[in-house]
């Protein structure tokens, strides 16, 4: 790194937020509240059902409550923030505590993208091999997936993050968004962003098109292996295991493409700033709702363990 990139460190960014939007605020404040203690809520509680329900201890689920947790920790690295932002005066974050909010931001959903990778190679396993299912889908497997998609995750946010601690910031400190993203920080450093561009286009470019070719690879697998069931009752229940995971991808990474494909101009960062909303604090909420109410052995368990503690204090 640089003298330059070194000077950097103290700097203090100053976030816009939606402050051009005053009446705003407080409204805002409250919506984005409430979305956050039911992602909070809604996260934690999926993956309390998953642990203490003896009939959800598959690959299936093991996979779907880390998504819990990383839907949990991806809300909780962002939204705390901007709903200080929504309420203090001075709107500012530390050089540091900008960046290591854009590491964690930027491994999360890398790491989730992984998982929603390894989640379509599940159900393409169960689909295509269910007899063999529990042995082809080992708890050594599993865990060996998870901990290589948190490892690459790591792995990719470290490069990008080195890439921008490298750069120069002597200009203006205000940042057009309510989180420390790759294009807000981007706009503001005097140094040249080129190797820094580069390493994002790379890196970018290469998870999401090699997550898209398993998911993708993986479900026309299962299309051609349900086509091929003779009863109309066993394609029903294959495509209605699938139905809850394909409508998480749908959401996840049309969001990141409209992202990707967005310009970075000034007319385009009040769109930006919606659509990063809908990512970053939405998408952790939907996720548990859509995977509670399209799937039966969650709702079932979840009332068992609620019938259970009513019971325990009532007796």
């Amino acid at each position: 790194m640089t003298d330059e990139g070194n000077q950097s460190a103290g700097i203090t960014f100053v976030h816009l937020g939606f402050s051009e939007h005053p009446p705003l605020q407080a409204p805002l404040f409250l919506v984005f509240s409430a979305i956050y203690t039911v992602t909070v809520l809604g996260n934690l509680g999926m993956i309390v059902i998953i642990r203490v329900s003896p009939t959800l201890h598959t690959p299936m689920y093991f996979f779907l409550s880390n998504l819990s947790f990383l839907d949990f920790c991806y809300s909780s690295a962002l939204t705390p923030k901007l709903l200080e932002i929504l309420v203090v005066d001075t709107k500012t974050i530390s050089y540091m505590g900008c960046m290591m909010q854009f590491f964690f931001g930027c491994s999360l959903v890398i790491t989730e993208m992984f998982m929603l990778a390894v989640m379509a190679y599940d159900r393409l396993v169960a689909v295509c091999n269910p007899l063999l299912y529990t042995v082809a889908m080992s708890r050594k497997l599993c865990a060996l997936l998870v901990a290589a998609s948190y490892t690459w995750g790591g792995m990719c946010s470290l490069t990008i993050t080195y890439s921008l601690l490298g750069l120069f910031f002597c200009g203006s400190n205000t940042i057009n968004h309510f989180g420390c993203g790759y294009s807000a920080i981007l706009s503001l450093a005097c140094s040249d962003p080129y190797f820094s561009q580069m390493m994002c286009f790379i890196i970018s470019t290469f998870n999401e098109a090699c997550s898209l070719l398993i998911i993708l690879s993986s479900y026309v697998f299962i299309v051609v292996t349900v086509v091929k069931m003779p009863s109309t009752g066993g394609c029903r229940k294959a495509f209605s295991t699938c139905a809850s995971h394909l409508t998480a991808i749908t959401i996840f990474h049309g969001t990141i493409l409209l992202l990707f494909c967005l310009p970075t101009s000034i007319s385009s960062w009040l769109l930006i700033k919606v659509a990063t909303v809908f990512y970053t604090i939405v998408i952790p909420m939907l996720n548990p709702l859509i995977y509670s109410l399209r799937n039966n052995d969650v709702k079932e368990a979840a009332r068992r363990l609620i019938n259970t503690k009513l019971f325990s204090h009532a007796m």
